[in-house]
Parts: structure tokens; sequence; C-alpha cells
């Protein structure tokens, strides 16, 4: 298994420990069975020589979960930047945005309908989408989504930008068309992309999955890329590691954006790709630096048992801030995912669900987020899939019960 996680490091940057042993075990099996290999070394030799079998690893491996508007934030942050001070500033310019992993599109399309909402002029926006995976990239080209792609969207952006069929919801060619797609690797020798320098950048959840090499090298481009004032967003657990590769907070709540910072400032240039000495770098996540905590609040002992209790207390903030420090400087973990999931749970059902999903991605038997699902589910009205939760859980916990009917 080791020579199959250095192949997947070396070619996409992947530390397999970010998706979890069981997670890797389970994809390489998958694979092993379809082609009728029998051991680990069969698959590694067949790797080293296949470059189809390369792309349908790296396929089998990437995580495309996504949905439109995933964390509403930084849309809205984007919408009130551009009116605010970018339309100022360019009166007659056009905006380019990259999304960059995009998956199969939805936070691309997401980002053209917060601004043609806004009111911004459609013949003056570019939108770029860049992603790994050719099946995500299809599935983005063809803009047409089920009902999991809409967890928690406001039904008047169903009516205005989208037409039932009997596919499913079909995106009207207005979005769909100011939208350009493209295969990339963001840490490959021969990234492109389409455009010298972009306004703005979404690159959300991409670096808690890279080693500390391929970090680096994504940021040293990311930073390379992103126009002079322009802003980027990252996943909420990244933002603590962005400041080693000069960048800044922008200081908007909650939109997790960060800026290029002024160059006497930076901590560390962005053209370093290796590591250094004093970073953890078994753990490939880095160190936490002072500028991404709230400079009032100090952050409690990176310890998930203390994240319970404050959560239990309801310090929902602090609780969070524990989790994904915790994720962080230890990397992916079925436990913070599950009390990230609690944490949004009373507030955003379909955010905590996403939550909980990662736990099980990381732990498919991870009882107390099956339970948390089932109840989900229930509340939601999809009994079915309750059902499935609640046996799934039972298995996992023998002895517990819920009612799902």
């Amino acid at each position: 298994m080791k020579a199959i996680e250095q192949l997947l490091r070396g070619a996409i940057g992947l530390d397999a420990s970010s998706l979890g042993r069981n997670s890797m075990e389970r994809v390489v099996g998958q694979r092993m069975d379809r082609l009728g290999l029998r051991n680990d070394e069969e698959y590694a030799r067949l790797l080293e020589c296949s470059a189809e079998e390369q792309d349908e690893l790296v396929e089998a491996v990437v995580v495309t979960e996504t949905w439109f508007f995933r964390d509403r934030e930084p849309f809205a942050a984007l919408a009130r930047r551009v009116r605010e001070r970018w339309l100022p500033s360019h009166p007659r310019g056009m905006l380019r945005v990259l999304s960059v992993p995009c998956s199969s599109g939805e936070e691309p399309y997401s980002l053209v309908m917060s601004l043609l909402e806004a009111g911004f002029p459609a013949e003056r926006l570019y939108v770029e989408g860049v992603d790994i995976s050719e099946r995500a990239l299809e599935r983005a080209w063809r803009a047409v989504y089920g009902p999991h792609s809409f967890r928690g969207v406001d039904p008047s952006y169903l009516e205005r930008f989208f037409h039932s069929t009997e596919a499913g919801h079909t995106l009207d060619d207005a979005v769909r068309k100011k939208v350009y797609f493209h295969h990339g690797n963001l840490v490959g020798e021969t990234f492109t992309a389409a455009a010298s320098e972009y306004d703005f950048i979404f690159c959300r959840n991409l670096l808690i999955y890279l080693d500390e090499v391929a970090r680096r090298t994504a940021l040293h481009r990311l930073h390379r890329l992103l126009a002079p004032a322009g802003m980027m967003f990252v996943g909420a657990a990244e933002l603590p590691v962005v400041g080693e590769q000069g960048f800044r907070p922008s200081g908007l709540a909650m939109a997790f954006a960060c800026e290029k910072a002024p160059r006497a400032s930076a901590n560390a240039s962005p053209q370093r790709t290796r590591p250094a000495r004093s970073a953890p770098a078994s753990r490939g996540h880095g160190r936490l630096t002072r500028w991404a905590r709230e400079p009032e609040r100090r952050l409690p002992p990176n310890d998930l048992s203390v994240a319970r209790s404050l959560a239990d207390a309801g310090k929902l903030a602090e609780a969070a801030d524990i989790c994904r420090a915790h994720l962080l400087r230890h990397g992916a973990s079925a436990a913070a995912y599950y009390l990230l999931g609690l944490v949004h749970d009373a507030h955003d059902q379909a955010e905590a669900a996403g939550y909980y999903r990662k736990a099980l991605y990381l732990e498919p038997d991870h009882g107390d987020s099956l339970w948390q699902l089932a109840l989900i589910a229930q509340k939601n009205g999809d009994h079915a899939q309750a059902r499935e939760f609640k046996r799934r859980a039972q298995r996992a916990q023998p002895g517990t019960w819920m009612n799902c009917e």
C-alpha cells in the first residue's frame, strides 16, 4: 500500500492520511477486484506501467462532494466586495474568477448566479473552472443536477436559473455559458490557467488533502495567479496555513478569505517548495499562524474532549475552533468532523450533514454520524434514507435503537 500511496503523492500531491487508511484500502480493493488482481504488489506494478489505471485510481480517490452555495457567506462576501470595491476601480474591465478545484460545477455556477443576482453585468464576467477529475468535469459541462446538489438552496434560485427535465434540474444557458471548464492538476508540472491573473480565486477544501510540498506548490501558483488587489477564498480549516505562503486574512467574518500580504511582511517567500524544518512534516498540515486567529480570543487546548465539553455548554464557536485546529495539526479525523457536524446541526443541517458524511468517508461504520444522518433524513421526510442510516448504525453499534419510521 505504501508504494500506491507514494504514487498518488507524486501524481496529485495527495496526503493519503487525510482520507484515512480504511478509505484508501477500500478504494484500492475495489480497483483490484475489478481487475482481478490478488494483492497490492500486483496492483502497484500495474500502476507503474499503466497511465490509464493511474487515471482510474485518481478518479476513485478524489473527493468531489459539493453542492450549490456550499457555505453561503463566501458567495455573499464576493458579491459585496465586487459591488463596493472592484466595480468602482474597474469601470470597464472584465471580472475574472477562478474556481479550482471546481468538481461537478456547482461552485463556479454558484459564483455566476451570485453575481448576476447582485446585478453584475453578464457581459463583463469570466468564470473559469478547473478540476483534476474528467468525470466531474463531464457532469459540470452537462449542468444537469439532482436533489443532492440543492441542499439548503433558496427555491427562488431554482425558479430563476433552472428548468425541470426528466434527467433532473437543468441549468439555464445564461449561467452555463458564463463558465469555462478545463482539466488541470494544480500541483502538476504542466498546470496552466487560461488567464494570467484573476480578481478572485475560490480554492476551498483542496489544501487539507495535500502533503506539505504539494500544498506549498499549490499556494505558490495561486499567489502568482491572484491579482495584486485580488482575494482568495479557502476552506474554514485551511485559512491558518495560507499565511506561510504570502497571504494575509481579508477580515471578512466567516468568509475565510485572504489576500496577498505586502512583501516585507510575508512570512515566507511564495517560491519555496520544501517544508520548513520546524514544520511537522509527518502531519502534512504545517503550523498554525497567529494572524489567522481572532486577536481577542486565544484558542483553547487542541483537545477534542475539550471541544465536546464546550459544545455541550453552548460555546459553539470555541468548539469549532478547536476542531479545525485539530484537523490542521493532526490531519483528517472522523471524530473532529463529527463534532463539527454537531456544532452546525442547530443552525445549518445541510452543513452538518456534510461534516457527518466526511466522518463516514473516513470511517464508514462511525455509528454516531450514522445516527445523526438518520435523524436529519427523518426531519426532512426522507424515511427510506433514515431507515437505511438506522440499519447501518445498528450494525455499527449493536444494542442501540432509534425510531425512524
